[in-house]
């Protein structure tokens, strides 16, 4: 992303430092992640030391500085889950893509994560596969899911 593009987002929120969040988002929208050069254009123009932005965008969950795979995988590992299932879940999909928690398949498809709760106790174990939750997830279910996903991948790049 060019700096002129953040210099862009930046304005569309009126540079106001209480917006801070909000532009880091629409970054990480528009480049799939936080990069560095987008840290410091936002010091500059909004008067905060860079130390400040990077504790916001390194707090925050929904906030990435290394850039994710297309399809975002999120295993909930509370105490419900856990019970219910959830380290098979995890095992299964770590496996099948051959990562580990927190890193991103070869390909740039899929980046899984791990959480301590999705507030979704009574449904799991709960998957969450691009924001859309997958309830009392099997290993067989989300080898499924997560092939589907590969597998419209495959199609559309034979279509290009």
């Amino acid at each position: 992303m060019s700096v002129e593009a953040i210099r862009e987002i930046i304005e569309r929120r009126e540079a106001q430092p209480h917006l801070l969040i909000e532009m880091l988002l629409d970054i990480q929208t528009a480049c799939g992640y936080i990069p560095e050069e987008a840290m410091h254009v936002l010091a500059e123009r909004l008067g905060v030391p860079l130390v400040g932005i990077y504790r916001v965008a390194a707090f925050y969950k929904a906030l990435s500085l290394t850039p994710r795979g297309k399809h975002l995988i999120t295993v909930c590992m509370g105490t419900a889950c856990h019970v219910r299932g959830a380290p098979r879940m995890l095992d299964e999909v770590l496996g099948q893509l051959k990562v580990k928690p927190g890193e991103t398949t070869e390909d740039g498809l899929f980046t899984v994560e791990c959480v301590n709760c999705l507030g979704a106790c009574a449904i799991g174990p709960v998957v969450v596969l691009d924001g859309v939750y997958h309830h009392r997830m099997t290993p067989v279910k989300l080898r499924k899911l997560v092939q589907s996903k590969r597998d419209v991948f495959e199609r559309q790049a034979a279509n290009a």
